[in-house]
């Protein structure tokens, strides 16, 4: 009897470990990238390259060839701007203040007419520095979900893709320079190692890490091509999906979409560690990030026989964006769906904590302004300037409240 029952056990832990392997590697991939010792992965820091190192020795592993400038590496050096909104100049020559970042770059050669581009950025930003929204000592800033999360499905996908939906070949960019401005992305479509006129479309994955359990996932670019939106929602079994058009965001695949190729963006949301020390591995949801990464594996396959993707334009929504002076002190989530705006995190000793307001709160009126979404509230916060006062109405579960707030 102790024997059978041992031999039932080894059978059921046989088959568990079978079905989350998958998992136990993105795990493992999201634990190495976002270690203390890689100190934040910034760019052209000893830990990037670190990483730089690990994510080309998993291509190798996998029998991705290289497909950078020296090997799996695409080198690129730029001095930083000190204007945050200017664009940054790459330059061959080394000179001080000059900082040096790295592309890596993995092939599927499957002698197809046509290739898709996989990609994900590896950088962070180290110790903080301009883009932290860290208030405390220094402390570094690990970047589980921005971007190990991103990383590590890439890494799965390329897997996953190795020897199957042969009609397309597959690029897998680790893109470095992300937080410093799409650098290293924008770098590429500007020094491609392949034809960039054979690509078909682009896959993106930023903060892919935090899926809620209303398994709500954002998928930005679905304007980009006409077969997207009828792809995306014919393999949707598990997620509650947002769609936004617009082929323009912050993150990499902006870079190719304005090079006139087809994107899809990938996105579980923000969160109160974004861009903070506490953005670290153990807060991921690893068994979310498999079923996004078999979900994109899907709309792959899907695609495999369709040829070169038709691109469309699309309006780019932040040149709609309005500007404002001042802020509440809140992380929007930008996930809601819903009437309002639904707050996601509360900064500290900013006007909607000093008010009273609280996380889960939805934001219905603004002043005078009614909030319906988050192009509204934007409207609505670009008449205030700092030192005014004004009512906030929320909704908190089933209460209506008002709170008064002053702007700094």
């Amino acid at each position: 009897m102790k024997k059978i029952s041992l031999l039932v056990l080894f059978i059921t832990l046989l088959g568990c470990k079978k079905e989350h392997l998958y998992e136990s590697k993105i795990l493992e991939d999201v634990t190495f990238l976002a270690d203390d010792k890689l100190e934040g992965r910034e760019t052209g820091t000893v830990g990037e390259q670190k990483a730089a190192e690990y994510i080309a020795k998993r291509f190798a592993e996998m029998g991705i060839e290289p497909k950078g400038t020296e090997k799996y590496y695409q080198a690129f050096s730029f001095k930083p701007s000190n204007d945050p909104h200017g664009e940054v100049a790459f330059t061959n020559v080394a000179e001080d203040g000059t900082v040096t970042g790295t592309n890596v770059v993995g092939y599927i050669n499957n002698n197809a007419q046509n290739t898709v581009i996989i990609g994900a950025h590896y950088d962070h930003l180290g110790y903080g520095g301009e883009g932290s929204l860290h208030k405390g000592k220094k402390a570094i800033h690990n970047g589980a979900d921005d971007n190990a999360s991103g990383v590590a499905v890439m890494l799965d996908l390329a897997g996953k893709l190795k020897g199957v939906n042969t009609a397309n070949n597959y690029v897998f960019i680790a893109f470095s320079g992300e937080e410093m401005g799409l650098l290293g992305s924008n770098y590429f479509v500007k020094n491609p190692t392949i034809d960039t006129k054979a690509v078909s479309y682009m896959i993106n994955m930023d903060m892919v890490g935090r899926l809620k359990q209303d398994s709500t996932l954002a998928v930005y670019g679905t304007g980009t091509s006409p077969i997207f939106k009828q792809t995306l929602s014919s393999h949707n079994n598990n997620f509650k999906l947002i769609e936004k058009e617009s082929g323009v965001g912050p993150s990499d695949h902006t870079s190719f979409y304005l090079a006139d190729i087809p994107v899809l963006h990938f996105f579980t949301g923000q969160h109160e560690d974004y861009h903070k020390p506490g953005d670290d591995f153990d807060k991921l949801n690893y068994k979310g990030m498999a079923t996004i990464s078999n979900y994109i594996f899907q709309i792959i396959s899907d695609l495999n026989d369709n040829g070169k993707l038709a691109f469309r334009k699309t309006k780019n929504e932040s040149e709609e964006t309005p500007r404002f002076k001042v802020g509440l002190g809140v992380v929007p989530d930008y996930l809601y769906d819903g009437k309002g705006m639904r707050i996601d995190g509360i900064s500290e000793d900013k006007p909607a904590q000093k008010a009273g307001l609280i996380k889960g709160d939805v934001v219905v009126q603004l002043g005078d302004s009614a909030i319906v979404d988050m192009m509204s509230y934007m409207r609505a916060l670009s008449v205030f300037e700092s030192g005014d006062s004004t009512v906030v109405r929320v909704e908190r579960k089933k209460d209506t409240l008002d709170f008064t707030l002053t702007f700094k």
